[in-house]
């Protein structure tokens, strides 16, 4: 037995112990992709396991998460801060090598890869970020950014639909520094995928322009390491290289679905260890073979050495390219004083999303990393960056992106150019079809990655495409959403505070903006960063607080007067994002909310549940509690109640009920 044929066995072992001590995980596809991912770290991977985080370095997206156990072992025996006692760890709470990859857990792991079909969606954003920052920043002789992107999946990945629009996206694109390794298996939980996957996926790769080879036996690492270099060679598509494995080859459950989502088995495992003549205590590796593994990392991580080299020259030839190329990878702010030179007053009647154009302009006019693209809907988002190319196999330097009609993929390419360093993801698309993209957003947060998603289109204001189109239960969705902030402006200051704190948190923002045209008022951009502020004041104590965001922001500022004629003193507050405003002191809340004032209406043309901890016990709640219907969006916000009569009709009746509670008492 060869060391490299030690090595995968290593891999398998290592695999299965540590599952099998943790009482679950997947240890199938680790037996049986485990020569896939030696061959790719051990012959072509360019990483430095001392400094993961190596701009240079080729990225390694595991999509078949399940299968962390492989990419632990390989990350351990190269080198990795991955150490025995975290692999003895796996699936423990607290651990470093949880049951999934995560991004910023586990050392060397390039992003989050739970649900199926994800990771390819990010490897493809890698791809993307590598391509344009390469147009940017390569000059003949000095190949500044140049890495491949690597993505090992499984048929999962392959069967969501994730996968189909993702990869339809980087044919397309013709990204052919992009290499998925598909551990074809034939396997899922529920047996043989022949039931549910029957099609030709290589006639299929062709179709979407990829270039397809096979390996039919993937422990031929030579046949393996060969398909990849050809792979690499092909500087015209993407490419697939469809592996053939037997799901937890070397034990009696080979072949099986009883070993994709269960330990071996005591019995099992011992059977393996005895058919691959492993002697060895559990979680020990062998000298040669860790000796072997090390000394390969060692000669890799010349690759950075190197590249510092050429970049000291890059720096010399071409000075105020290489100064820029440091302020790409190490976080460019805009500089707001001239962003704002570039900004209308925003002192008359216009819809968000036309506001939110115009300063994503001006944003990106000093701000250079910017890429924006959305699902086919930039005329109606606003979100193009206007006299900027858009990215394509002639114009990889274009800043604008067309992801097709393709919302789920589009989140997860997002997450990829965001996560591959060095530029600001935007996307965009109608409000109400976040649903479609839901799992990508969830990832970003889950990984605190500061993607923006610009939603328009945010309400019943949407009129006479009716309910299919119209968001109801959207906002509160992605406020239950932990780790990331929402924001809905009622007019261009606010909209504008939004996008300084999309492009100054840490964190991923979502700013939902209407169609219709909305009234300037004289909103307040520092107190609206703070997430919600007092937009219109009362003499003295007011009677009831009137609480609404976006378009329902005009309905209570006309409550306001409807009640004043009326001898009532409202104050008007303007609930910009709640996560900013839960986020600040309880001395500024309770400034902006008076604690002594029960008396309440909350307004928001979408679902009444994030309402409730404001409103309180006496208060009011104005919002939707079903789906919208078609016709004219005036009408329909008569037929639904969102107008000044009736929002101040419910301050009496909620003034009224602090009253009678008073009195009850």
């Amino acid at each position: 037995m060869s060391v490299a044929e030690k090595c995968v066995d290593t891999i398998r072992i290592l695999s299965a112990e540590a599952i099998e001590r943790a009482k679950s995980g997947h240890p199938g596809i680790c037996m049986g992709a485990a020569p896939i991912g030696y061959e790719l770290f051990a012959e072509h991977l360019k990483f430095n396991s001392r400094d993961p985080k190596w701009d240079n370095r080729d990225r390694f997206v595991l999509s078949a998460g399940h299968g962390s156990m492989l990419l632990y072992s390989l990350l351990h025996l190269f080198g990795y801060d991955v150490t025995t006692e975290d692999i003895i760890n796996f699936r423990q709470l607290g651990s470093r090598t949880p049951g999934h990859p995560e991004y910023g857990v586990t050392d060397g792991v390039e992003t989050s890869t739970g649900p199926l079909g994800q990771g390819l969606g990010n490897a493809v954003g890698f791809a993307v970020a590598e391509e344009h920052l390469a147009a940017i920043f390569n000059r003949p002789g000095f190949p500044v950014v140049d890495h491949y992107t690597y993505v090992l999946t499984g048929e999962g990945c392959l069967e969501e639909g994730l996968g189909y629009e993702a990869c339809s996206f980087a044919g397309t694109q013709k990204l052919s520094k992009l290499i998925l390794l598909y551990d074809c298996n034939n396997i899922s939980i529920e047996g043989n995928v022949k039931t549910s996957f029957s099609e030709d996926v290589a006639t299929r790769f062709i179709a979407q322009g990829w270039q397809v080879l096979r390996v039919r036996n993937a422990n031929n690492l030579g046949t393996l390491g060969n398909a990849i270099e050809r792979a690499k060679a092909d500087k015209s598509r993407p490419t697939i290289i469809i592996c053939n494995t037997t799901i937890g080859y070397g034990s009696p459950l080979a072949g099986t679905a009883d070993c994709h989502g269960a330990p071996l088995g005591e019995d099992n495992l011992a059977a393996a260890k005895k058919a691959m003549g492993w002697e060895l205590p559990p979680f020990e590796v062998p000298e040669d073979v860790k000796e072997h593994c090390l000394a390969i990392a060692d000669e890799k991580a010349k690759a950075e050495d190197e590249w510092k080299e050429m970049f000291a020259r890059y720096e010399q030839v071409y000075p105020e390219l290489a100064a820029e190329y440091r302020r790409f990878m190490s976080g460019i702010q805009p500089d707001w004083t001239e962003v704002e030179a570039k900004l209308p007053a925003f002192d008359k009647p216009e819809a968000t999303r036309s506001c939110g154009g115009k300063i994503l302009n001006a944003i990106a006019s000093t701000l250079p990393n910017v890429m924006s693209g959305s699902a086919d809907l930039a005329p109606s988002t606003k979100t193009e960056i206007k006299g900027a190319e858009y990215f394509s196999p002639e114009h990889r330097e274009g800043c604008n992106i067309h992801f097709g009609i393709r919302e789920h993929a589009m989140a997860a390419i997002c997450n990829g150019i965001q996560l591959h360093g060095g530029l600001k993801a935007v996307c965009s698309t109608f409000f109400s079809f976040t649903d479609y993209m839901k799992a990508g957003i969830r990832m970003t947060a889950l990984m605190n990655i500061p993607v923006l998603y610009v939603m328009t289109h945010d309400s019943i204001g949407v009129g006479e495409d009716g309910p299919t189109h119209q968001p109801m239960e959207q906002l509160i969705s992605l406020r239950s959403i932990p780790n990331i902030n929402v924001f809905r402006p009622c007019d261009g200051n606010e909209t504008y505070a939004a996008f300084k704190c999309a492009f100054t948190d840490s964190c991923p923002t979502v700013i939902v903006e209407s169609r219709q045209n909305l009234p300037a008022y004289a909103s307040d951009v520092a107190a609206a960063e703070r997430g919600a502020y007092v937009l219109s004041p009362c003499e003295g104590r007011p009677d009831v607080l009137l609480i609404g965001t976006g378009s329902e922001i005009e309905v209570c500022m006309q409550a306001k007067e409807l009640l004043a004629a009326e001898g009532v003193k409202a104050k008007v507050i303007s609930m910009v994002s709640i996560e900013k405003f839960e986020s600040q002191s309880e001395e500024y809340r309770d400034s902006v909310i008076d604690r002594d004032v029960m008396a309440r209406v909350c307004v928001e043309a979408a679902s009444h549940y994030s309402w409730y901890r404001y409103s309180r016990d006496y208060g009011e709640v104005v919002a939707m509690t079903g789906f919208g219907v078609s016709g004219p969006a005036k009408q329909l916000f008569e037929y639904f109640g969102f107008t000044a009569r009736n929002v101040a009709d419910k301050a009496k009746k909620s003034i009224e009920n602090v009253k009678l509670c008073r009195f009850s008492h």
